[in-house]
């Protein structure tokens, strides 16, 4: 660990510690550091230290135990807030010489021709949708107190300054979990604020450097309408097994994004009136300024009283009379740029103000485009009650073909479709959702999309339903694929669907389609699901390209390598050859849009990595796997899918055991996210949503989803075709970097903690089942460890190792106090403090952990 990092941690813990014991008192003190050292030496093996941490937690009462559980989750909040700050520094980026993307890039393309370049910026398009998340419980002052403490840092280095020391005293005195279950509104507000300290000073910083790019190597500018960065969110948006999110609920959430970007945008545009005092402009902008304030000022400020007006009629909730589109903004900014230029002013009119023309392309009038989602149930029930109200029919009980040929005559059809009956409640509120989509302009809008599809008719539903309720403009419908089969068949319904002539007049030439990491991984495991996703994008693409449509991939990522996370710049490169020409979207979530952008900085530097990686693969695009590559993969994870399917689906007592050794029974009851963490409230595991199936592994340290049946899959086959692992390895980033993933989990996997969890909450009988995982992890790892010529997982990476390896003595103590919470809730329930402990600890071994759910 490098010194400058480790010391900024040690002086911030100091710092917590005082505050600490000023709080309680001096004993306290002692006690947490006692705890510390028993847990650096259970760490390094020593049994007597664990029964003695178990001893001391047994004999606590819970208002104790949340003292300790709130000590080390702080402290590795604030081990994570010096390691951002120090990483984004001039300073740490020379100590741990890390390159500056944009200008590996430029070595890593070698000779390319400045048309080739000009042609793959132009194509650049990164769209991040901000999702909310159950595992993200710090409160929003808790963030804001760790941004600025990260702010005072870089002005002050180890030497803490008088404000770090009031701000970590504020955050130990302030309950950092919430008392209530946020509203879909309190997680699109805590969304958008992500923006507002963040993104909206570095999307601007940001671009400007792509722009410096552009003209350093295609000797052109960047265009002045270039959008190489937008925004969406699914938070409010996002009903599917949300009943909280209603046609209303996502009004309002419009409303409210609406007036922060005019609150954001009147701050801009009111700086620009005091910097544009110059009078040197066309004469007939002069003849303007009847007031004599200056011709750019006077443009200026019938703009600044738009804005006014709008955040005076959004705060009372009206639309009317508000700012509605971009080039409400734009006009009078690229009029005063056009004057500037002419004047010679270039200076004034490629500063700030280029910045603000920047930010409108790329932010729009709601800072973010809201998604839609639903699921295809909610679709099929719809129709098939308009279909049963028509007298036409039992439209659930119709095949394919006939749901198609009847679906396809309405949207032809000009009479209206909807009788005057009286819905159900359910498909009421799926009217109402179109009926809010239609009265909503539709710059606020991002894409619909449809969770669970599987038929063409899933995506012509939505289209009628469109048609029928009012919507005159084409918004952009996306399938999303998310079970193994579903992915396997992906590309025969978007040829089925683009073979439809009345339908690809709709899509414009782009056709978006979506591909679930989380569903289609805990369906089927993680190599099997990958595997399924890499030839799924293949074979949409070429259906795509077939007709002549450019595909839009819309990745459904989350943080771990459960759900498809995982270092960005890695993931980009080892995509499909041609997925990336639609431009990159993907979902962020919760906690790691924390991790990745909220810093302005490090928001930066994130949007770095994903820009250099895509232009290296536009501009040199990736081999196609090797015919031996695909036939081993094949093999890999098809074997694999069965080992995980024969664990997680074939063993009677698995998902009893599961539900013993983890926290996932207490989930549901937490109030950590609006939406209820399964679609069904009657269902079993088939029902539990990948994020808490996923996040109630990682608490435990097993991290089953992660790699269960990949190493096994690998340890079968590699023996008798080792020289084409070997060539994979070599040559194959999409393979190389699902081996470096897995590193990484085994390494963030601990059967010593998971054994603990066992021995205490599990029932003795079940006992082999942990036993038989935690024997399988030690193989895999074994296997993967082979296969890289290492003796220890992230053996080549040894910032990383050592960045996890300080968090482990902080780790553990929240480990064993979970466990104490788990035993004590479960003999009595509902115990407010015991929740409180249970969630304290759940985020602390996620902040540890670096990735949740």
């Amino acid at each position: 660990m490098l010194e400058t990092i480790s010391q900024n941690i040690r002086s911030l813990g100091a710092v917590l510690g005082q505050a600490i014991a000023n709080d309680t008192d001096q004993a306290w003190l002692d006690n947490i550091e006692h705890v510390r050292l028993l847990a650096k030496d259970g760490i390094a093996n020593e049994t007597y230290a664990i029964e003695e941490l178990k001893t001391i937690f047994e004999s606590c009462d819970e208002k104790k135990l949340l003292i300790y559980a709130r000590a080390f989750s702080q402290f590795l909040n604030l081990a994570n807030v010096a390691e951002q700050q120090h990483t984004i520094s001039e300073q740490g980026l020379a100590e741990l010489d890390l390159p500056h993307p944009l200008e590996s890039l430029k070595d890593e393309l070698g000779e390319v021709t400045p048309d080739v370049f000009f042609s793959a910026i132009n194509k650049l398009h990164i769209e991040l949708v901000l999702t909310a998340h159950p595992t993200e419980v710090n409160r929003r002052t808790f963030i804001h107190k760790y941004h600025e403490i990260a702010e005072q840092l870089d002005t002050t280095g180890p030497q803490l300054n008088t404000r770090i020391e009031e701000l970590i005293e504020q955050a130990w005195s302030t309950n950092e979990i919430r008392g209530q279950r946020p509203t879909p509104l309190d997680e699109s507000r805590w969304g958008l604020n992500a923006i507002s300290d963040s993104l909206w000073t570095a999307v601007p910083k940001f671009v400007r450097e792509l722009d410096e790019l552009c003209q350093q190597i295609s000797k052109q500018a960047l265009p002045l309408d270039a959008t190489p960065i937008t925004m969406a969110s699914w938070m409010a948006g996002d009903r599917d097994g949300n009943p909280f999110v209603t046609a209303e609920l996502s009004k309002q959430a419009i409303i409210q994004a609406r007036l922060l970007a005019a609150e954001l945008y009147l701050v801009d545009f009111q700086n620009l009136y005091l910097e544009l005092s110059m009078h040197k402009a066309s004469e007939a902008l002069i003849i303007e300024d009847t007031q004599n304030i200056g011709p750019y000022r006077h443009l200026l400020k019938q703009t600044i009283a738009k804005l006014e007006k709008s955040i005076a009629l959004l705060k009372v909730n009206k639309t009317q009379g508000v700012i509605a589109s971009p080039e409400e903004l734009l006009s009078p900014l690229l009029i005063c740029r056009e004057n500037l230029l002419a004047a010679g002013l270039t200076k004034s009119a490629n500063s700030l103000l280029l910045d603000v023309i920047r930010k409108v392309h790329c932010f729009g009038i709601s800072l973010v485009k809201l998604d839609v989602r639903q699921h295809s149930e909610f679709h099929d029930q719809t129709i098939a009650e308009i279909v049963e109200a028509l007298n036409l029919g039992d439209y659930l009980s119709w095949d394919e073909q006939q749901r198609c040929k009847f679906l396809q005559q309405e949207i032809n059809n000009t009479r209206p479709l909807l009788p005057n009956v009286t819905w159900s409640v359910q498909t009421q509120e799926v009217l109402d959702t179109f009926k809010f989509i239609a009265e909503q302009p539709k710059e606020v809008l991002g894409i619909y999309v449809i969770s669970m599809a599987s038929h063409q008719s899933d995506v012509l539903a939505v289209n009628l339903l469109m048609k029928a309720t009012g919507i005159t403009w084409d918004m952009p419908i996306a399938p999303l694929f998310e079970t193994l089969d579903d992915l396997n068949n992906a590309a025969q319904v978007i040829d089925a669907l683009l073979s439809n002539k009345n339908y690809v007049k709709r899509t414009k030439g782009d056709q978006h389609v979506m591909i679930g990491y989380s569903d289609s991984a805990k369906d089927a495991g993680v190599l099997a699901a990958a595997w399924a996703q890499y030839q799924a994008q293949e074979a949409l693409v070429a259906a795509a390209k077939c007709h002549n449509i450019t595909l839009k991939l819309f990745h459904g990522r989350g943080g771990t390598i459960g759900r498809g996370g995982g270092p960005a710049h890695a993931a980009i490169a080892s995509q499909p050859p041609g997925t990336l020409e639609g431009g990159l979207r993907v979902t962020e979530q919760g906690e790691t849009i924390r991790f990745k952008f909220g810093l302005p900085n490090l928001a930066v530097r994130s949007l770095h990595l994903y820009a250099s990686a895509i232009l290296a693969s536009l501009v040199k695009p990736q081999p196609s796997p090797k015919p031996s590559w695909r036939k081993l993969m094949d093999e890999m994870a098809s074997r694999s899918c069965d080992i995980y399917r024969d664990y997680v689906c074939k063993q009677n007592d698995f998902v009893t055991y599961f539900r013993q050794a983890t926290p996932e029974q207490e989930l549901s009851s937490l109030p950590l996210g609006s939406r209820p963490s399964k679609r069904k409230s009657d269902g079993g595991i088939e029902s539990l949503r990948a994020i808490p199936w996923i996040f109630a592994w990682s608490q435990n340290r097993l991290v089953v989803p992660s790699w269960l049946g990949f190493g096994q899959a690998i340890s079968e086959i590699a023996d008798k075709q080792s020289s084409t692992i070997e060539d994979m390895l070599d040559n194959w980033p999409y393979f190389r970097a699902r081996i470096s993933l897995t590193e990484m989990v085994y390494l963030k996997s601990d059967s010593q903690i998971s054994k603990m969890y066992d021995e205490s909450l599990v029932e003795p009988r079940l006992h082999s089942l942990g036993d038989g995982l935690r024997a399988q992890l030690a193989a895999d790892k074994g296997t993967i460890l082979k296969l890289l010529k290492q003796t220890e997982s992230l053996e080549s990476d040894q910032w990383n190792l050592t960045s996890f390896q300080l968090r482990q003595p902080y780790l553990l103590p929240l480990h064993l106090l979970q466990i104490e919470a788990l035993k004590r809730l479960r003999k009595q329930p509902e115990h407010p403090l015991c929740e409180q402990l249970l969630m304290v600890s759940m985020t602390g071994i996620a902040t540890g952990m670096r990735n949740t759910g």
